[in-house]
């Protein structure tokens, strides 16, 4: 067989980091990236962005040498992605906060509200009640964390954690501060109001957990070739017929729900940044599957049946 040279630049300065010689023609850009490592052992895999144009996309590692558009002297563009940190880490991090954070609002600690004995303890239901719906769904997020994700990409870089965790744990010390204030007043239209949230809450989690589980189920094999999924015999993952990212629907609307239940503004101002971000995620993940997919089902929108 033709060895393939592979020369990889620096892909700012344009400097030459290394030369690789007579590399196999089916060398992936994984195997690239162990040679590129053992020259320089600081630069381990995960923190490697391997690119054909410095300002292109990086490649994946499953792709092959010989199927790039380049020559026998193939020139590749090097960029450190920084340190990075495991996604599963991530997510471990970035949802515990919020759970313990909320419980040092619900229990009236008293450097929160500085209250004598009197107010350490909320006289409406709807109280506890938020606390354990919060408690239940972060739970449920480290449960799946552990359990049922698999990620398509390993890792994240390690600043990004800051701006995460800023995102989540500032939210929840901000929701629970309200809902757990003594001040706090309980929906308008009370147990009515609070018993239909509770239900649709409950549902919507049900809902997320069975999406998680069938995206979990296209990777079962430890493979990372997109897939596309499809509902089950499981009635809440029939909203795959209507939108591409179910789970983010589901997840909107625990918050909608949430909100309903607390008839509390900070809760309505945080699912709404819930909504917009997820509604951004949703429509780039709609567009990888339209790219990716010439069969993909038409019927689909990226967050909300027949609308967005």
């Amino acid at each position: 067989f033709v060895s393939y040279q592979v020369e990889i630049l620096d892909w700012k300065t344009k400097k030459q980091l290394c030369f690789l010689d007579k590399v196999e023609p089916n060398a992936t850009i994984r195997e690239i990236r162990l040679m590129f490592h053992k020259l320089y052992p600081r630069w381990y895999p995960a923190r490697q962005s391997i690119k054909l144009d410095p300002k292109g996309k990086s490649l994946r590692d499953e792709e092959i040498l010989q199927h790039l558009p380049v020559g026998t002297t193939a020139t590749l563009y090097f960029k450190d992605l920084g340190p990075q940190i495991g996604w599963t880490t991530v997510f471990l991090i970035e949802y515990t906060g919020p759970l313990f954070i909320y419980f040092l609002f619900y229990f009236r600690m008293p450097f929160v509200y500085g209250l004598d004995e009197r107010f350490t303890s909320s006289p409406h239901p709807v109280v506890n009640l938020a606390c354990i719906c919060h408690s239940f769904h972060y739970i449920k997020r480290l449960i799946e964390t552990v359990f049922v994700h698999r990620f398509s990409h390993g890792t994240m870089p390690l600043r990004n954690i800051v701006k995460n965790c800023l995102y989540y744990w500032g939210f929840a010390a901000w929701l629970a501060y309200y809902i757990n204030h003594p001040l706090y007043t309980p929906p308008s239209y009370g147990k009515k109001q609070i018993n239909f949230a509770v239900i649709m809450f409950l549902l919507c989690e049900a809902g997320n957990f069975s999406i998680h589980v069938v995206l979990s189920d296209l990777r079962r094999n430890g493979s990372k070739t997109r897939k596309i999924p499809y509902p089950t015999k499981n009635p809440f993952t029939w909203l795959f017929f209507f939108v591409s990212c179910p789970n983010y629907t589901y997840e909107v609307g625990t918050w909608i729900s949430f909100t309903v239940m607390t008839q509390c503004v900070p809760v309505g101002l945080f699912t709404l940044l819930c909504f917009i971000q997820m509604t951004i995620w949703a429509k780039d993940k709609h567009c990888t599957y339209l790219r990716e997919f010439k069969d993909y089902p038409s019927l689909r929108m990226p967050i909300i049946p027949f609308l967005l």
